[in-house]
């Protein structure tokens, strides 16, 4: 290994570790060398679907979390979008992360290497090219600090309720910005709500048992139900926002294309 390749990988390493204590779970320990290849790969390979797309903005999903007991594919998604950056073009993603399991969360700006390199379930990315306008409508809201922020509840829950305002987990964020980018009238949460109703908007429903909640509301900090309508929540069924039902409201809508996968 020669000079520079041994630099590249103790950077990578170390921009690795830092990474750990950004997004969710927080681990003491740093991610192995294979882990960061692999991140990097798909970041790679994304990157690379993505200049082929010819797309200006998409929203982009990974497999951080095996959910596939509840029939998901994706747990997390956020945008990724083309930006200027000492005069070269490249991608980067702007999403929401949970503060390492607190009830706490911050919208953070990344390169797709960033997003990639937080111990994936599974080293697999998917994205949706939205409709051209749409792209044209979100784009100076994610170069934006501000505007990014408007529909942004920094109380996170997991399992947040997608009709409520009490808390708000990463991709209701998600959702929640590109309705309020689509509307003008759409200034706030509440309203940005209303239009993803309007537009048909279904979430997942989870069955999740009273035990099920008792300990998950008991054991981790950013896990509430108290958001949820009591009908459905003694009724054992918590709605909440997905990538998978994201994207099939995108592609029913006509909002965005069918899903591209990136192994």
């Amino acid at each position: 290994m020669n000079t520079m390749t041994r630099t590249a990988a103790a950077w990578l390493l170390a921009a690795a570790a830092a990474w750990a204590h950004a997004g969710r779970p927080c681990e003491n320990q740093p991610l192995q060398a294979h882990a960061v290849a692999r991140g990097m790969a798909l970041a790679l390979a994304t990157e690379r679907a993505l200049d082929t797309s010819g797309a200006e903005v998409v929203v982009l999903a990974r497999a951080g979390q095996d959910l596939s007991q509840y029939g998901l594919n994706y747990s997390h998604l956020g945008f990724a979008y083309r930006d200027t950056v000492q005069g070269r073009t490249v991608w980067r993603v702007a999403h929401k992360l949970n503060h390492c399991g607190s009830a706490e969360s911050a919208l953070y700006r990344q390169g797709l290497g960033d997003f990639f390199l937080d111990r994936p379930h599974r080293y697999e990315a998917a994205f949706v090219v939205l409709d051209p306008r749409l792209q044209s409508q979100l784009l100076p809201v994610l170069r934006d600090n501000q505007r990014i922020a408007q529909w942004h509840t920094p109380r996170y829950n997991m399992l947040a309720y997608p009709w409520a305002q009490t808390y708000q987990q990463s991709n209701q964020w998600a959702i929640e910005t590109l309705a309020g980018a689509a509307e003008p009238a759409a200034s706030s949460r509440r309203q940005a709500q209303a239009w993803l109703q309007l537009r048909g908007y279904e979430p997942t429903t989870l069955r999740l048992g009273p035990l099920t909640r008792l300990g998950g509301r008991a054991t981790r900090a950013n896990i509430a139900f108290d958001d949820h309508p009591n009908d459905k929540r003694f009724a054992d069924r918590i709605e909440t926002v997905t990538v998978d039902s994201a994207f099939a409201w995108l592609q029913r809508s006509g909002l965005g294309a069918a899903p591209v996968t990136v192994r």
